[in-house]
């Protein structure tokens, strides 16, 4: 038979038992859960965007900041690609353009 000596106290417990019956018999309360982070739980308290649509005004304006922000990534990225194509790749001596 598996026994243990628990934390704190001489008296030996059988290995297999739980938490909740070693508090229980050791007449300890049973343990709190622990606190929640109130901001990671926090509910979304905007209007709706139309009553049958499940969009608040905030996950709208999110959605809009957001694909504004990627838009602009793509577009800078472009440039970028443009830039190296049409003038860093040539005067690096990495390809020569067809039309010049």
């Amino acid at each position: 038979m598996a026994w243990q000596a628990s934390l704190g106290s001489a008296q030996l417990l059988p290995a297999w038992m739980g938490e909740a019956k070693r508090r229980a018999s050791q007449g300890l309360p049973p343990r709190q859960p622990k606190p929640t982070n109130k901001s990671s739980t926090k509910v979304d308290d905007s209007p709706r965007l139309l009553p049958w649509l499940p969009l608040s005004r905030n996950q709208a304006d999110r959605f809009v900041s957001v694909t504004t922000r990627g838009a602009w990534i793509g577009i800078s990225a472009l440039v970028l690609f443009w830039l190296t194509v049409r003038f860093i790749g040539p005067a690096a001596g990495w390809w020569h353009l067809s039309d010049g």
